[in-house]
């Protein structure tokens, strides 16, 4: 089959390469257009190392992009990480139209930070789905779909990285595969069951103190490594990212009740965070002993008001 690879970033190049390897036709990748003063897009410098025409529109709705990608030929789109809304119209280019990798279970989680938000809500499972998209936000009918648990001291970055990302790139050449032999399905999701949120921000990712310790634990594991769940402190956001649930001692609620080598522990309602590792407004993440040992941080410091 001849196939279009659109997507962006470390997955997107992933999938390029594992679609190129084992001998498919990609006739054409589809990137983000490149930022201003950013670093080059993995998914474009693939491309160009492998030789294969690159595009980067910077709308998906322009006639002239599907007039252009229609003289390809395609098969079958693989999107790969596309945050850029792409139109039915686009969409059915392809003979067999195009598949799309999601990292939740489908219908749960539709939008574009679900892993931050499975691991916030304090879900023990997750997974991916492969779809058919359609003019929707993830409403379009399941290709299949693979589930991985979540276990109590994951975080965004070790559920996607670990999970997510290898077994998408694996149920994406599994998806070619049905599609080539006429084996994919498409079966219509439960919309009633549907969850959507927002992107993840740091704004959203504010620690409130009081709340339970498993609710404030579960933020800063779905923040880490992005956006980083945040607490104020001496006019700036402190930046917590590897944490420990531990036991507390009763103190007020965002105070600081330990600090050795191994970091700081904070307590919260029913339990205390001892957090190994932060960042200090705009400074470099460091061991938050080292940082405690700069500022002069004591036993009793409170956290969490400007």
């Amino acid at each position: 089959m001849r196939l279009i690879v659109n997507g962006q970033q470390a997955f997107g190049e992933a999938v390029l390469r594992a679609l190129v390897k084992r001998g498919e036709t990609v006739v054409a990748v589809y990137c983000a257009p490149d930022k201003a003063g950013g670093k080059p897009d993995p998914l474009r410098l693939a491309a160009e190392e492998l030789g294969i025409p690159l595009f980067q529109p910077k709308s998906f709705r322009d006639a002239a992009v599907h007039e252009q990608m229609a003289s390809l030929k395609p098969d079958l789109g693989v999107m790969a990480f596309v945050t850029a809304f792409v139109p039915s119209a686009c969409l059915n280019i392809p003979t067999y139209g195009t598949i799309q990798y999601h990292p939740s279970l489908l219908p749960l989680h539709r939008g574009p930070s679900a892993i931050n938000w499975s691991i916030i809500q304090g879900r023990s499972e997750t997974g991916l789905s492969i779809f058919w998209p359609d003019d929707g936000l993830d409403t379009g009918p399941i290709l299949l779909q693979k589930s991985t648990p979540i276990s109590p001291d994951d975080t965004l970055g070790s559920v996607y990285f670990d999970h997510l990302f290898p077994m998408g790139v694996e149920a994406m050449l599994e998806s070619v595969d049905l599609v080539r032999a006429g084996k994919a399905p498409k079966i219509e999701q439960d919309h009633s069951l549907q969850t959507y949120e927002g992107w993840c921000r740091a704004e959203d990712c504010v620690i409130d103190w009081s709340k339970p310790v498993a609710e404030i634990y579960n933020l800063i594991r779905g923040a880490n490594p992005s956006p980083g769940a945040s607490t104020p402190y001496a006019g700036e956001p402190l930046f917590l990212y590897d944490s420990k649930r531990v036991a507390g001692n009763g103190g007020a609620a965002g105070s600081i009740s330990a600090i050795d080598e191994q970091g700081l522990v904070i307590e919260a309602s029913g339990g205390a965070i001892r957090v190994e590792r932060l960042r200090h407004g705009k400074g470099a993440k460091e061991k938050a002993s080292e940082w405690a040992a700069r500022h002069h941080i004591a036993v009793g410091t409170q956290l969490g008001t400007a």
